[in-house]
């Protein structure tokens, strides 16, 4: 039967959740944080457990491949194919049981590592392999690819600690896999089953003497930890009861590693351990080279750490242009070619102490390293994310030569690294290649990633012969190809290399016996297709790059911006883990609405795969019309893909070939109206008071009824104070940017900004400068924005100057100075832009730099005592410091400010006014922050800093926030 041929309207109406066939979401989930890109038959996205029986039996009888997939951050490429992919993360992610005094837990697989950690936290227990994708990656995504971890030291992968798997096999049957004693075990294989005939296949092979002798001597060294080659025989073999030695058995240590190839996963049983001792500590060694690192390795070892880890020169300096990661290299002295991270936990601070200082010690007398600052509580965790932000920074790299996947996962004994790495530098050596290094030294396991030009034909031949190279040089030392990550359709081509060719055939029996119809992920591990085909590196087609309003010189094009998502997945976290990406997901938990998503759409359009019609067009931009353009994506992924821009972009192009949408118009000339409108303020605010308004709105313009719309002050902020005459003396000047929103909405604000402003001592200009654009950015409308910014560049660079600055009350207005307008504004006034960018600020970074100069008078405000909450604009979260927003609303000696841990408050502008929007936008809102404001309305007071915001807190809980020049105001004595 022929792909077009199957009947997916009786699969449809079997099951309760979603199927998807449609040519954007096949996009969407052709690619993984792997090299591979295959467009699948269709998504199925299913309810519960009944669902993927029905979707198994349905696979089965129409000679369909299945692929589970969890969060989509193999590297392998191990939920990349033509099948069917069941997605089981949107709604399988229920925590079942927990057992405190046993120590297990019960899971559907769908469940986010993190968030099963914070919930064990009650309990003083958590599960101890971790991933440094933890806050996104789903533990039956970890089961599938027996993942490890940084401290896989003390708790080793995953198959250590599963203890059950219950699931459906390739015929549909339900089955439950767990450890079972020999009487047990005979008992199974006198079944008159599938089941029953699987185990007594594998009592089979596993029972033959030549078998376990194989095994034995060619898999790798049972002294490392990290090993995952292929099916893991060599741990059933040490574990089947032929004789009395051994009483045990349990299918889970096959099954984890197996990467869905074998059964299907609805539920897992898992082993938990205590947390670790309260007291760490992180001594951060760094090195004069790569070399050194390895050496130096096998000192810290002897001091028995939770974990090593290993970053190089290259990782950190693309860190370097990474907001976030900035922050966290605060521990950073000098410019080592090389860093250790080697963590300590201990019951006594005492204890980790004396363990850092004896092994520096020993590292001075040996000549290891030159620096060694010992991290303790709160940085330990920004040292951890500088490390675990190592994959995606990668992509960080400027042009088409990039650091790939192929001596992604090699595991040997730690003993073995320094001869190991002298080998693969030699190999490199011969093909002009080097690398970067990274991960997890302390198990004999690095991420080597040599930089290739993957679009160019030599480079992709060349990714197979090192990656060849590279299992030869690994078999020399018993090591294992793959040590966490799988092996995918990355590995698979080489496994009979590292296990030899009987074992391999005994891996296509196993196949067999659990999956004879090859049901479950083809192509992975086994008979999987030449490593180097199926890639996800396309040439872009050259008029892409034309016409474009943006410049795109940082990125060397449009189309490489878009390419810089390497699907790490970072977008997929959910709000209990926190962070403010991606706003939409968090709302949906839908693969669709993630970042990624829209990257791999905008990538296959530039490549020309989807095409450049109205039709195609649309398609694209259905797909990005979910994004709120919260610009998160700029910092908090490790890549800097910028969709905010990216979007703007695309929809700009949109609009010149098709035109522009009547509300898309209305909104981007919102200010224009405002200032035609204003005058008659009083009627226009009682008009929009009618219901009839509402109606009428959301049927011919699309704005919900729903909504409160915005009010119109009975002035605006310039003519207030235009028709004032403030006597500051020889105060210092400085600038205030008349924002369209303060200017026409919040003039309240305004007012208490310029009195206070003054008060404090600075002479308020208010400049004739136009709208900052912002409106014509959210809409697409980039031409119109740039004409914005020039003409306001032209105004402003001769009058903004260190002594005289630009404050901004509205941070999307007002960081639109510092972010787009340097990327929009013709040639010839980009240094000026930049001259401006440079003396821009938010409200809350002015006050806070003058606090640190000792220019405010502390004792110009009350002394009593005050509690604030306060959420910040997603746009200071990603471009500036939320930080800064505490300090400032605690000069006030005895205020105290804690920030609300939400994303984003879900208005993002005109998003949540727009009807399709509205519900999606308020259920972001519910996520966190309207909870949080309900809570604490009655005994703090509630700040937000963005004017969407506070409309999205007065609509979504009735109360009013106050902006931060609100509350200072109010403060003054």
């Amino acid at each position: 039967m022929k792909e077009g041929e199957y009947p997916f309207e009786e699969l449809r109406g079997k099951i309760k959740g979603r199927l998807d066939l449609d040519e954007a979401t096949k996009i969407i989930y052709s690619t993984d944080a792997s090299a591979y890109f295959d467009k699948p038959v269709g998504v199925v996205t299913p309810r519960d457990a009944i669902d993927i029986k029905e979707v198994i039996r349905f696979a089965a009888k129409y000679g369909i491949s299945l692929i589970p997939r969890a969060a989509g951050t193999s590297l392998a490429g191990q939920v990349v194919g033509p099948g069917l992919v069941v997605d089981i993360g949107r709604y399988l992610n229920r925590i079942l049981e927990v057992n405190e005094q046993e120590k297990w837990v019960r899971v559907e697989p769908g469940v986010v590592l993190d968030e099963l950690n914070l919930y064990l936290e009650q309990f003083g227990l958590f599960f101890g392999p971790e991933t440094s994708t933890s806050n996104r990656c789903m533990i039956g995504g970890m089961v599938g690819n027996n993942s490890c971890g940084a401290h896989s030291l003390i708790y080793g992968s995953t198959r250590d600690h599963t203890l059950e798997l219950k699931g459906y096999l390739s015929n549909g049957d339900e089955v439950h896999f767990r450890a079972l004693q020999k009487w047990e075990f005979d008992q199974k294989c006198r079944l008159e089953s599938f089941e029953g005939d699987i185990y007594r296949s594998v009592r089979e092979i596993i029972s033959d003497r030549d078998n376990r002798r194989s095994i034995r001597k060619e898999f790798p060294h049972p002294e490392i930890k990290r090993r995952n080659t292929g099916y893991a025989l060599d741990y059933l073999v040490e574990s089947f009861p032929i004789d009395g030695e051994r009483e045990e058995f349990n299918f889970c240590k096959l099954l984890a590693g197996s990467e869905g190839t074998l059964m299907f996963t609805t539920e897992i049983k898992l082993n938990l351990v205590d947390v670790p001792p309260k007291e760490k500590g992180l001594v951060c060694v760094h090195l004069n080279s790569i070399e050194e690192a390895l050496e130096a390795n096998l000192i810290c070892l002897k001091y028995q750490p939770g974990a090593i880890e290993l970053m190089d020169k290259a990782i950190m300096d693309l860190t370097k242009g990474n907001k976030l990661q900035n922050k966290n290299s605060f521990f950073v002295e000098g410019d080592p070619a090389a860093l250790l991270l080697v963590e300590f936990a201990r019951d006594a601070k005492e204890m980790v102490e004396r363990l850092a200082k004896d092994m520096t010690d020993e590292l001075v007398e040996k000549g290891f390293g030159y620096a060694y600052p010992v991290v303790y509580g709160g940085d330990i965790k920004k040292v951890w994310d500088l490390r675990k932000a190592g994959l995606g920074v990668l992509a960080n790299m400027p042009g088409d030569e990039r650091p790939v996947p192929v001596i992604e996962d090699t595991a040997v004994r730690p003993e073995d690294l320094p001869a190991f790495i002298a080998d693969i530098k030699m190999m490199l050596h011969k093909y002009g290649k080097e690398c970067v290094y990274y991960a997890h030294i302390g198990t004999g396991e690095l991420h080597l990633r040599p930089v290739l030009n993957m679009k160019r034909k030599e480079d992709v031949e060349l990714f197979y012969q090192i990656a060849k190279d590279t299992a030869l040089i690994v078999k020399q030392y018993k090591g294992s190809l793959s040590g966490e990550h799988g092996d995918g359709r990355l590995r698979g081509q080489f496994i009979p290399i590292m296990v030899g060719e009987s074992n391999y055939e005994l891996f296509m029996q196993v196949k067999k016996i659990f999956d004879p119809g090859h049901v479950f992920n083809i192509g992975k591990i086994i008979d999987t297709p030449p490593m180097n085909t199926s890639l996800r590196y396309k040439q872009a087609d050259a008029q892409v790059e034309d016409d474009v309003a943006f410049d795109w010189s940082s990125t060397l094009g449009m189309v490489r911006a878009a390419e810089k998502c390497t699907g790490s997945g970072d977008c997929r976290k959910s709000h209990l883990v926190g962070g403010t990406m991606c706003p939409s997901y968090m709302g949906s938990r839908d693969e669709r609405q993630t970042t990624r998503a829209r990257a791999n759409m905008l990538r296959e359009f530039f490549a020309g795969e989807i095409p450049a019609t109205k039709m195609g067009y649309d398609e694209v931009k259905s797909v990005l019309d979910l994004c709120l353009s919260c610009k998160a994506c700029k910092t908090e992924c490790p890549s800097n893909v910028d969709m905010t821009k990216l979007k703007a972009e695309f929809l700009d192009g949109y609009h010149s070939r098709f035109g522009i949408p009547a509300r898309s118009k209305l909104i981007a000339n919102l200010p224009a109206i405002n200032r035609v409108l204003q005058p008659f303020s009083y009627l226009y605010n009682k008009g929009t008071g009618f219901g009839w308004i509402s109606v009428y709105s959301e049927k011919y313009l699309g704005i919900s009824s729903k909504r409160s719309l915005p009010k119109l002050c009975d002035t605006t902020l310039r003519r207030w104070h235009q028709k004032r005459s403030a006597s500051v003396g020889q105060a210092r000047k400085v600038y205030l940017f008349a924002d369209e929103f303060t200017n026409y909405n919040e003039v309240h604000v305004g007012i208490c900004a310029v009195m206070l402003l003054e008060k404090l001592g600075y002479n308020v200009v208010l400049e004739k400068n136009m709208a900052s654009g912002r409106t014509y950015l959210s809409k697409g409308l980039v031409t119109e924005a740039a004409r914005l910014a020039n003409k306001n560049v032209r105004l402003l660079s001769g009058l903004i100057n260190e002594q005289e600055p630009l404050i901004g009350l509205e941070p999307s207005a007002i960081l639109t100075f510092r972010d787009e307008y340097v990327e929009l504004v013709d040639e010839d006034l980009r240094e000026a832009a930049k001259v401006l960018a440079k003396h821009t600020y938010t409200f809350e970074e002015f006050l806070a730099q003058e606090l640190d100069k000792g220019c405010i008078d502390v004792s110009l405000f009350v002394e009593n005592e005050k509690n604030l909450r306060f959420h910040a604009h997603c746009y200071q979260k990603s471009l500036s410091d939320t930080g800064l927003t505490k300090k400032v609303l605690e000069i006030p000696s005895n205020y105290k400010a804690i920030e609300i841990p939400s994303g984003c408050c879900g208005m993002a502008g005109s998003f949540g006014f727009e009807k399709e929007h509205y519900d999606l936008s308020m259920k972001i809102g519910e996520l966190v922050l309207f909870p949080e404001v309900r809570k604490y309305k009655d005994i703090e007071g509630i700040v937000a800093t963005g004017t969407s915001c506070r409309h999205q807190i007065k609509d979504g809980t009735g109360v009013v926030a106050e902006h931060p020049a609100q509350v200072l105001f109010e403060a003054l004595k």
